[in-house]
């Protein structure tokens, strides 16, 4: 079947740069945008009746760029200042690149998963369980999300900040349309109201997202493309891959958190399925006819007794090992330091300076005493 029309469920790009603009001018391909559900921000005022304090929240986890902008939104509205240290979680890259428009994006506080929120739940437990989270979401969760996070005994709030409303799809005319692009369950909800007795008949049905596929199998329709998938991530690459005929087309089957993986894949082209070779066949053996004996059996020779020769092996020769010599310890030296003779100065003594001159006295003889006697 040659499809020449899509219509994909989401308001139309604002960039030219859209990969399904891409597809459109690569396969000769008319891609038309319509919105299936219009989301509208809760008031800061009816979120307040629900006493939710954001700053008592230390982690938020990240669905989609709607919660990214009616997180910061309501924050603006009461004035609240998100520090720098909260911790965000979002399910893919794109939703994680997309914070940069409100805050400055660090590795070390920003985590995401490949598109899914079991694998993100995962990136949770290993190091950041023991933390508070915040889960923006519509007025009705997605029950999803909040079965595993139940699960596995994460403290979470959900706080809701939109609520998705189904828009009036009246004057579209399905049946111009060859392929039909769902992102979401609401969006399979609003075609069902809009339309309660659709019929799908040769239109194909592409669905982004476990939920939206289950969404689409319990409405009664045959799903034709699933994404995300390991090769095909989102779902531009899942229909350029699908025209270009290398994605398989299988059935999709819901794989349950936690659960214990089985040689089916995952996701349809994902990883190919284990083979099982078929065992090898053995062939039956022949039965054996019993040969026929003669009835004179000839006579049996004796054998001879084997005379055994003893060979007489001489004895090794037990050979003492020479005793080793034990090295005497050399006798430890110890080294003289060298006392440093250090000549002593003569320490000049002080003279006393007499205030009589140094000069010798002379000596006057006294008289009478030398003279001679007479």
């Amino acid at each position: 079947m040659k499809i020449k029309r899509i219509l994909i469920s989401q308001p139309k790009p604002e960039l030219e740069r859209s990969p399904y603009f891409d597809i459109a001018r690569n396969f000769n391909i008319e891609v038309n945008f319509r919105p299936f559900i219009q989301v509208e921000g809760i008031p800061a005022k009816d979120f307040r009746k629900n006493r939710i304090d954001i700053l008592s929240y230390n982690a938020v986890i990240m669905t989609s760029k709607n919660a990214v902008d009616h997180y910061f939104r309501v924050c603006n509205e009461m004035r609240i200042i998100v520090p720098e240290t909260m911790k965000y979680f979002c399910i893919s890259e794109a939703t994680a690149y997309y914070l940069q428009k409100y805050i400055q994006f660090r590795k070390r506080k920003i985590f995401f998963s490949n598109f899914s929120f079991a694998d993100l739940v995962e990136i949770i437990k290993k190091k950041h369980k023991d933390e508070k989270f915040l889960l923006p979401c519509t007025d009705a969760a997605n029950e999803e999300y909040t079965d595993v996070l139940d699960r596995e005994g994460i403290r979470y709030v959900k706080a809701p900040l939109y609520r998705a409303v189904y828009s009036n799809l009246t004057d579209i005319n399905f049946s111009e349309y060859d392929m039909l692009v769902l992102f979401s369950s609401a969006g399979v909800t609003s075609l069902l109201n809009n339309f309660p007795d659709f019929k799908q008949n040769n239109t194909m049905i592409a669905a982004f997202g476990e939920q939206t596929a289950k969404a689409v199998l319990q409405a009664g329709f045959k799903l034709h493309i699933h994404a995300p998938q390991p090769q095909a991530p989102s779902m531009a690459m899942a229909l350029d891959q699908f025209f270009k005929g290398e994605l398989q087309n299988k059935p999709w089957q819901q794989v349950p958190f936690g659960s214990v993986p089985t040689p089916q894949p995952r996701y349809p082209g994902s990883k190919k399925a284990a083979i099982i070779k078929p065992a090898p066949k053995i062939a039956p053996k022949k039965e054996e006819t019993p040969k026929k004996e003669n009835k004179v059996a000839a006579p049996v020779a004796k054998a001879k007794p084997i005379s055994k020769k003893i060979i007489k092996t001489k004895p090794k020769l037990s050979v003492k090992p020479k005793p080793v010599k034990k090295a005497k310890p050399k006798p430890i030296v110890k080294k003289q330091v060298k006392k440093s003779k250090v000549k002593s100065k003569p320490v000049a003594k002080k003279v006393k300076k007499s205030s009589v001159s140094s000069k010798p006295k002379k000596t006057i003889p006294k008289k009478g005493k030398n003279k001679r006697k007479r």
